[in-house]
């Protein structure tokens, strides 16, 4: 009975040592998690006069996606003997001049990837890599200021596909207006005059024309973390039908040194674009197609993959 009750007794105290151990480290860690978050701020607060400061700004990130599989007799599927992958990269680049009086941004956007389904069962396949995501978008911005948030500003935008059908279609936007930069990382344009050149084949569908031009781009980094949003808009003077929009974003969370996790997503709205594909390109092509007679579906891609911070 002794022994039960040293025991027990023995028990209880380790216990409420134990408890009480467990209370103390994690009062411990509230104070820590304030003591990281006012170092991140100062942290945070130093890259802001860093990034305010004159000259040249370069950097760039990415991310990289893929996968290989090989399957042989795998009856419960459809193909049971068949190769397999999925290859992608994108890469945002920037290279940006900060002036007392002017600056100059300049920036690059790649999203590439390729698919591959190999039946072996069907000599007549296509057993190679074919290309799924094209994406290709560069700019350059120009600015004299007025003060530390508005300034005169022109815009030359190009963005086209680079794997299959170069500049076709490919835009060119080209205009003058106003800068709005609210905070440094936050750049506003805002050009009511702007001519958008589209280059095509298919010149009974793509047209040219005047109209406003409107971009918004947000690029941060934060610790770890680095993230770009750009949305690009232009808005036609002659024709609703000859306007269009894409918004790109591109998030990157570095694990160890330059590597981590990069997950990319975008959408676009072109109703050109649509109408050419129901025209040109679809399994069952609709010549009678017009602007008039189409649903313009929003286009979408998204990238999940291994990033790579340059």
């Amino acid at each position: 009975m002794k022994k039960l009750l040293y025991s027990a007794t023995a028990f209880f105290l380790l216990a409420t040592v134990h408890a009480q151990t467990e209370e103390e480290l994690k009062s411990q860690i509230s104070p820590k998690k304030d003591s990281i978050a006012a170092i991140q701020g100062r942290v945070d607060a130093l890259q802001a006069q860093l990034d305010a400061l004159p000259g040249w700004k370069i950097g760039a990130f990415g991310t990289i996606g893929g996968s290989l599989s090989g399957f042989n007799n795998w009856f419960s599927q459809g193909i049971p003997n068949n190769n397999s992958g999925t290859i992608g990269f994108t890469v945002n680049a920037f290279a940006n001049q900060q002036e007392e009086k002017f600056f100059w941004r300049n920036a690059a956007n790649i999203n590439l990837n390729w698919v591959k389904l190999d039946d072996k069962d069907d000599p007549t396949d296509d057993d190679g890599f074919r290309e799924s995501t094209d994406v290709f978008n560069i700019s350059s911005l120009y600015g004299r200021k007025l003060n530390d948030k508005f300034a005169i500003s022109g815009l030359a935008e190009y963005r086209t596909t680079i794997l299959s059908n170069f500049n076709d279609p490919g835009y060119l936007d080209l205009g003058v207006g106003a800068t709005w930069t609210p905070i440094p990382d936050l750049v506003v344009v805002i050009h009511p005059l702007n001519y958008n050149f589209v280059f095509s084949d298919e010149d009974t569908i793509f047209n040219s024309s005047l109209g406003a031009k409107i971009v918004a781009d947000y690029t941060k980094q934060v610790g770890a973390v680095s993230f770009k949003s750009n949305l690009s808009m232009f808005q036609s003077y002659e024709s609703g039908d000859l306007s269009n929009w894409t918004w790109t974003n591109s998030f990157a969370y570095t694990l160890w040194k330059v590597i981590g996790v990069g997950f990319d997503f975008g959408l676009r709205n072109n109703k050109q674009e649509t109408l050419n594909y129901i025209v040109n390109n679809a399994p069952t092509p609709d010549p009678t197609a017009t602007f008039d007679t189409i649903d313009n579906e929003l286009q979408t891609y998204w990238t999940l993959g291994l990033s790579y911070s340059f």
